[in-house]
């Protein structure tokens, strides 16, 4: 696979014109020596094999060799100049842009003061400049408010027309204000705290009238007050999940079934002395490959029914499970799958409340027993200077296994700043030295001067400026200077061209002028008139030079001439022609005429304001 350059017709064309102008004669296109062709296909081979390096596209990353040449190839239209595989992409003038998510943007009617007139271009319904009466979405008025110039309408925002995606469309949180939802949490937040705070004062006064122990009480108030928003609503009317509960009214069993493709449990270890099957509840609670070579857990598809209650949060919810039931005999409505955040929150104050009880248990002994400073006493491994951790040292007393290797630190001391400055030298950088930020000191172990510091060496950057100002002048006057010579050169280089060039064709016509003259008399007479010819083109450069310029331009006429015939034969041919079969190329090269193409044209052009001009031929 080799890149192939493939130009328009009319490209071809272009150049071979140019090469044309320019002397270069070549009949036939360059072909490809068999040499070459052959180091072509070697390279193609070894870059499918690996050993070479694979083509670069325009952007420096790597083509596939294995791809098809007409694959990578690029069309004519396309332009490519260099191998790439763009073409083959999807173009970025084709890729849609849709509007970013998260766009928010505001709706309803606007805050502020509102009309007290009628606006022209408003609604003539009921006066509102955001839509029109056929869109109104009020009530008709008898009399709208064009006319009585009455209760007018506050403007609604626009909502703008966006360009969506696939999620954009799809996306439910667009124009989501989450602020207001903050907000409106709050608002029910305190609204339930100022409630819960009322009940508990209610309730505390009705316990100090009637003299009793409000303690329990005020417990259960309290969650009450927690779990409880005031909201008579509950799950499937107090009926509880089947076999949830000890009431044997409400049990129900439910029958375990499954499918064909499982395997029996009684089927994983036939051995009689293994796990016992309970086959009225199709139970088998003890690991039926226990004492086994499957034992291991990787291997292991059935554990037993134990396996599965006592992994995972299985035990967890067995206690919060418990604990749901031991509630609710107690009389709290609490149910684990009806409310389990409710049922959470309660577990959490419960715990919270028994390791307060359990520590102020523990300190009453303390105070009363005393032996604090027993429990305060580091561990038996600082004891005895013993411990059972294993650590294995070398020869040399480095650690080989055992022990963790120390994380390494630095030698030198961090955050130590010397010579009262407030920063470490290297944190201020200008002109290409470095120093103190904290005083703009390019002197090391210098002493810190603070903001005077910074002052003293901003005033003296103000009196080194006219200075460095002359110095980029005079830079940038060596630089012109550097420039405007080069430019001279080029053009004694043109000029020295143009004088060899002209050398050239005048020697050109007077070896063709000699030969003629030879050709018609003796060769003692040539020799003669060459030498008279030689000496009278070297009297008259002048002239030679006026016959060479007319020449030339009488040239280029014709030749212009002969480019309108033709370019005039083409144009009538295409105009006889369907214009459905008209060819058409879009890569003709415009550029201005010149002054023989336009001397030609006005020569062609027919004045039809002439009355002989229908008589002259075409």
């Amino acid at each position: 696979m080799s890149f192939q350059p493939n130009v328009p017709p009319s490209l071809v064309a272009r150049k071979l014109k140019a090469e044309n102008e320019m002397g270069i004669d070549d009949d036939e296109p360059k072909k490809q020596s068999r040499e070459e062709w052959k180091k072509q296909r070697e390279l193609e081979e070894m870059r499918k094999a690996g050993t070479a390096p694979a083509m670069k596209d325009e952007e420096g990353k790597d083509i596939n060799p294995h791809i098809p040449q007409y694959i990578m190839q690029a069309p004519w239209y396309f332009g490519a100049e260099t191998a790439t595989l763009k073409h083959q992409r999807q173009q970025p003038e084709k890729i849609p842009e849709y509007a970013p998510l998260g766009v928010s943007f505001k709706k309803g009617v606007k805050e502020g003061p509102i009309a007290v007139k009628f606006r022209k271009g408003a609604c003539q319904n009921c006066g509102a400049m955001t839509h029109s009466k056929k869109d109104c979405l009020e009530r008709p008025r008898k009399i709208g408010a064009k006319f009585t110039g009455e209760k007018i309408a506050p403007d609604e925002y626009l909502v703008p027309v966006l360009k969506q995606d696939y999620d954009g469309k799809r996306d439910t949180w667009n124009g989501f204000d989450s602020e207001e939802h903050q907000r409106k949490l709050q608002e029910e937040y305190r609204e339930i705290e100022e409630a819960k705070r009322t009940l508990k004062e209610k309730v505390l006064d009705e316990s100090l009238m009637t003299g009793e122990d409000g303690g329990d009480k005020e417990a259960k108030v309290c969650c009450f007050l927690i779990f409880n928003d005031g909201e008579d609503k509950y799950y499937a009317e107090e009926m509880d999940m089947p076999g949830q509960k000890f009431e044997t009214k409400q049990r129900i069993t439910v029958r375990n079934l499954r499918i064909r493709e499982d395997t029996a449990k009684y089927l994983y270890n036939l051995d009689i002395n293994s796990a016992y099957y309970d086959p009225k509840t199709r139970s088998m609670r003890e690991n039926p490959l226990k004492n086994t070579s499957k034992e291991d857990i990787t291997e292991l598809k059935f554990g037993g029914d134990n396996f599965v209650r006592y992994s995972g949060d299985s035990q967890e919810m067995a206690k919060r499970q418990l604990f749901a039931w031991e509630a609710y005999e107690r009389g709290n409505d609490i149910h684990l799958q009806a409310d389990p955040t409710k049922l959470e929150l309660l577990h959490k104050e419960f715990e919270k409340r028994k390791g307060e009880f359990k520590k102020t248990a523990k300190d009453s002994i303390l105070d009363k027993y005393g032996g604090q400073e027993f429990l305060e006493a580091p561990p038996k491994q600082l004891l005895l200077a013993q411990t059972e951790d294993y650590v294995e040292y070398s020869r040399t007393g480095s650690v080989i296994k055992g022990q963790e290797k120390a994380a390494v630190k630095s030698r030198y001391e961090e955050d130590v700043y010397n010579n009262n400055h407030k920063s470490v030298w290297g944190s201020f950088w200008r002109d290409g030295r470095w120093g103190y930020a904290c005083c703009h000191s390019f002197i090391k172990e210098s002493y810190c001067t603070g903001d005077a510091g910074k002052k003293a060496e901003e005033e003296s950057n103000l009196l080194a400026i006219p200075g460095n100002i002359r110095a980029n002048q005079i830079a940038e006057e060596s630089l012109l200077q550097k420039h405007n010579k080069k430019q001279e050169e080029k053009e004694k280089k043109k000029k020295r061209k143009q004088k060899k060039k002209k050398a050239k064709s005048k020697k050109k016509e007077s070896d063709s002028s000699s030969s003629s003259d030879s050709s018609s008399s003796d060769s003692s007479s040539s020799d003669s008139s060459s030498s008279d010819s030689s000496s009278s083109s070297s009297s008259s450069d002048s002239s030679s030079d006026e016959e060479d310029e007319e020449a030339r331009k009488k040239r280029l006429l014709k030749e212009a001439l002969e480019a309108q015939n033709s370019h005039d034969k083409k144009m009538s041919r295409l105009l006889q022609m369907d214009e459905r079969k008209r060819p058409f190329n879009s890569m003709v090269d415009v550029k201005a005429p010149t002054d023989e193409e336009m001397e030609a044209f006005r020569m062609k052009m027919r004045r039809t304001d002439d009355p002989m001009s229908n008589f002259l031929p075409d």
